[in-house]
């Protein structure tokens, strides 16, 4: 995989979790949710 490549998928996982959780929480709940999605990606 690429630098470019990976940069996609985590930016990409990033923004979906922003997306579904929207704004306002603390930043562990976002910490953990981006870890969930990085895991589903298999980059974790």
């Amino acid at each position: 995989m690429t630098e470019n490549e990976l940069s996609y998928k985590v930016i990409g996982a990033a923004i979906e979790v922003h997306r579904t959780l929207g704004v306002g929480l603390l930043e562990s709940a976002y910490e953990s949710a981006l870890l969930y999605e990085l895991q589903q990606l298999g980059l974790m």
